[in-house]
């Protein structure tokens, strides 16, 4: 997308050269076919030293982006963002080219797969599946009766889809603009499955915005899970039905989280912590203990102070 089109879209002033655009990225990640948006104080050294070409933020932050970047001054960076990414919107489901299916793979009926995807020898697909363009599914999965993954999604070896999964749906994203209305934030991430991981019936994971939501080797979700985007579940977790996780969301090895338990989002879970059902995690938690209850805190707090209640309302 050229510039001068984005200015347009934008309805913002720019009077220099025009030049092409390739996407959108983080401030960390971009480069300079890259166009990034700042509004937070927190990433200030990130904003500091990105190498993206253009800058979307507000007069306040203007002279904190590097010198080799172009900053377009806007009322809500956040706002801009929305807007524009639909213009970035990739394609998921193109079916035009013939994918690459190894001859000892099996594919069921009604299985339908895109474009310049591919599908590794031993790989089993049931009936009415659906696989969008570039998937690379790899040695020995199986992708049960009416899963759906979106295009651009890495499946690894040993993987087992249960039926109705969703694999790189859009995260959940809005912006609201002054009357109230929610923008979309269109998602042009991916979700990549490490070796031996396994996703419950009606299970989703959202895409990432930009980059990738990973579930790391080993890890197994059970039936109707959800996973933001961005998030990051680390090697060997178990997650039991009915729990989630809000975007960005980070888990270290060995995690467990209990039935309905929950997290909100941009934080980190220490390697082999528990979350007891019903547990709400609303900030970083150090790996290693039990919590459960909300607000959270060490399990063996949460049933004392049960138990307290209890008898107070006995007497």
């Amino acid at each position: 997308m050229k510039i001068k089109e984005i200015i347009k879209v934008l309805k913002l002033e720019y009077d220099g050269k025009d030049f092409e655009i390739n996407s959108f990225a983080t401030l960390d990640k971009a480069n300079e076919k890259n166009i990034v948006f700042f509004d937070d104080i927190k990433l200030i050294e990130k904003l500091k030293n990105t190498k993206a070409k253009v800058v979307l933020t507000t007069d306040k932050f203007k002279k904190l982006a590097p010198k080799n970047s172009i900053v377009l001054i806007c009322e809500n960076p956040h706002l801009s963002f929305a807007i524009l990414s639909k213009y970035f919107a990739k394609e998921y489901f193109n079916f035009d080219l013939s994918p690459n299916i190894d001859k000892e793979a099996h594919i069921g009926a009604n299985v339908q797969i895109g474009s310049n995807s591919t599908i590794e020898k031993g790989v089993t697909i049931y009936p009415n599946v659906t696989i969008g363009q570039n998937v690379h599914i790899k040695k020995n999965s199986i992708i049960y009766p009416s899963v759906v993954i979106y295009g651009n999604s890495k499946i690894g070896s040993n993987c087992i889809l249960q039926a109705g999964s969703i694999i790189g749906s859009d995260g959940f994203g809005y912006v609201h603009n002054k009357l109230g209305e929610h923008v979309k934030i269109y998602h042009n991430g991916n979700v990549i499955l490490e070796d031996n991981v396994e996703i419950g019936a009606n299970t989703t994971i959202d895409r990432a915005v930009f980059g990738s939501t990973i579930i790391k080797a080993g890890t197994k979700l059970d039936n109707l899970v959800q996973i933001g985007h961005n998030s990051e579940l680390g090697e060997n977790c178990i997650m039991v039905s009915q729990s989630g996780l809000s975007g960005s969301t980070k888990l270290g090895r060995n995690v467990i989280m209990g039935g309905q338990s929950a997290t909100a989002g941009h934080l980190s879970i220490g390697d082999f912590a528990v979350i007891a059902a019903r547990g709400g995690v609303t900030k970083t938690l150090e790996g290693g203990k039990t919590y459960g209850g909300f607000p959270l805190m060490l399990q063996r707090d949460w049933l004392r102070k049960q138990a307290k209640i209890t008898k107070i309302t006995k007497i």
